[in-house]
């Protein structure tokens, strides 16, 4: 749904003035406008987006039911998930959290639900119930969306309004405040315009993706996958855990997701080929497998190996890890010393090559962007420009996967809006 625009003024004494531009009709953007929209009744707000569609990442994220928030309702603990943002985000959440947005979406008929790792999703397992209540208030707002508009010029004006040119408006837009709002920075030409207005930008790198690896352990195992283990940078770094998912390509998951996101500057300087080890059993230490295996030397003597698994390692896999450490048709009963000691070993600190990454291109997160220092997360305005405004993915800010990165786009979008708000009255 595309709502049509007014068509602005042609000449300069007579320019009809916005009140707030929003660049960006994603997540933030879009929520930047709607908070705004209920607090400043009668204010005009417009929505500029460089793509043809709004909503795009709000569409395919979570596999397409969109991960709207996670059921985290501490603010300090909420704010343990973000790799970069955690301390800003702290005081921030305790203006607008978790139970704030869902409350937001209750309003307007739109309930979630809680999955067992946290993750919380509308009801309808649809991301189309999330787009269809963001523009049903849009239409209802009378916010007009420009699809296909990428800023292509900003500049201060003396009266400290701000001159805005778009790709395919022949006349610049005037507006008393901006909201930049615009998703992902990378390649983005919005980084000049930014620049000229000595906005300070951190280096952005990929945060949140798989780990490429071609490995015989997991050769023809895409799909397999594993529900909890750890998986930390080879040496003395932290690990992190969850699911891991075996694909075509090598390893995804949450851990991996995870690793990447905590570990995403230290990656990008091996231009993401590195070693990495990951532990399949995080929950038993070396001296409770040394039990497991006299339990089952004793008990289940006669078995092979291969196929007696140690839960929760799925069957497959356990093969293959078994295989690896040259055991072969070896049962329990003649297993020797060494050959225990490599197989404990590799379900412990089994160590793997990365030889790159693989992220989805519309679900791209980056760590970097506009420098925190640089914005007051208490409204969300930048330092340096009185009047310009930041939310959600553009701020050097991103979250662990599980719905974090969506609920730091509505906590600064609503920074923002109320900020905003109070300054056009």
């Amino acid at each position: 749904m595309i709502i049509e625009p007014p068509s602005f003024p042609q000449t300069d004494s007579a320019r009809s003035v916005l009140d707030l531009a929003v660049i960006g009709g994603g997540a933030s953007g879009i929520f930047t406008a709607l908070r705004y929209a209920e607090m400043a009744a009668g204010k005009r707000v417009a929505v500029f987006e460089k793509s043809p569609h709004f909503l795009q990442k709000v569409r395919i994220s979570g596999g397409g039911r969109c991960n709207v928030t996670h059921a985290c309702f501490d603010p300090r603990r909420l704010a343990e998930n973000y790799p970069r943002g955690s301390r800003e985000l702290r005081a921030a959440f305790h203006q607008w959290q978790p139970s704030d947005t869902i409350e937001w979406f209750g309003r307007f008929g739109v309930e979630l639900k809680t999955e067992a790792d946290g993750r919380m999703f509308p009801v309808t397992d649809s991301s189309e119930t999330i787009i269809d209540c963001f523009l049903d208030r849009a239409r209802e707002f009378q916010i007009p969306l420009y699809p296909k508009r990428p800023l292509t010029g900003i500049e201060r004006l003396e009266n400290e309004n701000f001159l805005l040119r778009f790709e395919g408006l022949a006349e610049p837009v005037e507006a008393r405040s901006v909201c930049v709002a615009a998703g992902s920075l990378k390649n983005s030409p919005l980084l000049e315009q930014l620049k000229k207005l000595e906005q300070t930008i951190v280096p952005l790198v990929p945060s949140l993706f798989a780990f490429n690896v071609n490995d015989a352990r997991i050769s023809d195992l895409a799909g397999v996958s594993h529900p909890k283990v750890s998986v930390r940078r080879d040496g003395p770094h932290p690990a992190r855990q969850g699911p891991l998912l075996i694909t075509h390509r090598g390893f995804s998951g949450p851990a991996v997701l995870r690793l990447s996101a905590w570990e995403a500057r230290a990656l990008a300087e091996t231009n993401h080929h590195f070693s990495f080890v990951i532990d399949w059993l995080p929950d038993c230490s070396f001296e409770e497998i040394d039990g497991r295996f006299a339990d089952d030397r004793k008990h289940q003597g006669a078995k092979l190996i291969k196929n007696t698994p140690i839960s929760p390692i799925p069957r497959r896999l356990w093969e293959r890890i078994v295989l690896s450490c040259e055991i072969g048709d070896v049962t329990w009963g003649q297993i020797s010393k060494p050959a225990m000691r490599r197989l404990k070993e590799e379900l412990k600190s089994a160590k793997f090559q990365a030889e790159g990454k693989t992220t989805n291109k519309d679900e791209f997160v980056t760590a970097g962007g506009i420098e925190r220092h640089a914005i007051d997360f208490k409204t969300m305005e930048s330092r340096l420009v009185k009047g310009l405004y930041f939310a959600g993915e553009c701020i050097d800010m991103d979250g662990i996967t599980g719905g974090f990165n969506f609920q730091a786009a509505w906590t600064t979008a609503h920074l923002a809006a109320v900020a905003i708000s109070k300054r056009s009255a």
